[in-house]
């Protein structure tokens, strides 16, 4: 069975940045697309990026070009630079995994159980 673990969340304040990660264990990572999914409260999922096996990457349009996504094969690790935070980043972001490459944020076969960022003065 497939677990992720998400790390790097906390408490930034706006125009700040933070480096999400996310380990995987128990499947093939390396076949998998990976993304950034993120809740606010009393919101829907919503995708953050993506990125597929081959390296392709999406970016959902809440991500811009102020976050980065990547990956590292040889570590079975995803990470997201987030750059120039905002308070409506404010949210749960969770990695997930999905066999096939999907934009939609509810697509996945394994999630993990996510980081918090909120983004406040």
């Amino acid at each position: 069975e497939g677990q992720l673990v998400e790390s790097g969340g906390g408490l930034v304040q706006p125009g700040g940045s933070l480096r999400l990660s996310c380990r995987a264990s128990g499947f093939n990572f390396n076949q998998y697309s990976m993304k950034w999914v993120r809740q606010a409260p009393g919101k829907d999922l919503e995708i953050v990026a993506v990125i597929n096996s081959n390296g392709y990457i999406f970016y959902g349009s809440s991500a811009g070009s102020r976050f980065t996504i990547s990956r590292d094969n040889a570590n079975s690790a995803l990470h997201l630079q987030m750059n120039s935070l905002k308070p409506d980043d404010t949210a749960m972001y969770y990695c997930a995994a999905d066999r096939y490459y999907s934009t939609v944020a509810s697509s996945f076969d394994y999630r993990g159980q996510g980081t918090q960022v909120t983004v406040s003065s």
